[in-house]
């Protein structure tokens, strides 16, 4: 029998790909990055505000650069796998689409709005948060869940340019929609 694709292999290969096309094709990446956007002193800004929706959810298939992509990818990968296989594949999209859209929310609302922000990590903290809800259920080592989370927070705070504001409202988001999904039965 085929053993069939994990959603998380899926969403790495898009989001390389992705990756790869905005790094032959540079100006793509501009159109799909977070930006709050609107009038700002030395002209227009197309952004949130200014009705461009879509850049919540594209702005997980932008990077800054390799490294970015790397750490972003292998995080997505350990972290991804064991909550889908928990969760499922449908709770699984739920928890990170849910997680990237309240990450790019918490950021174009609550951060600068002149600053363009880029990549999954929004996201990946719902995972995180949403590995933290089911933790031992899914066999994980709750001190090492623990210490995962706690490293990666402290990274968002230390490490200069990281928009700790989706990192954090990703977090939230992974806690807050995993939660109740640990009650409904698996699909």
């Amino acid at each position: 029998m085929e053993k069939k694709q994990s959603l998380t292999t899926s969403l790495i290969v898009v989001i390389v790909g992705a990756y790869l096309l905005t790094y032959v094709f540079p100006s793509l990446q501009s159109q799909l990055a977070l930006l709050y956007g609107g009038n700002f002193a030395n002209g227009y800004f197309p952004g949130v505000s200014t009705g461009q929706w879509y850049r919540l959810f594209t702005v997980a298939l932008t990077h800054g650069g390799w490294m970015h992509l790397t750490f972003n990818m292998l995080a997505l990968w350990s972290i991804g796998e064991s909550v889908e296989r928990y969760f499922g594949k449908v709770k699984y999209a739920i928890i990170f689409i849910g997680s990237l859209l309240c990450a790019s929310l918490t950021s174009v609302y609550l951060g600068p709005h002149n600053i363009v922000a880029v990549g999954a990590s929004g996201a990946i903290f719902g995972l995180f948060g949403a590995l933290l809800v089911i933790g031992k259920k899914a066999g994980a080592n709750y001190q090492n869940v623990i210490g995962v989370v706690i490293v990666n927070l402290i990274i968002t705070f230390v490490v200069p340019g990281i928009d700790w504001h989706a990192h954090v409202g990703g977090f939230i988001a992974g806690l807050v929609i995993s939660y109740p999904l640990t009650f409904l039965k698996r699909t």
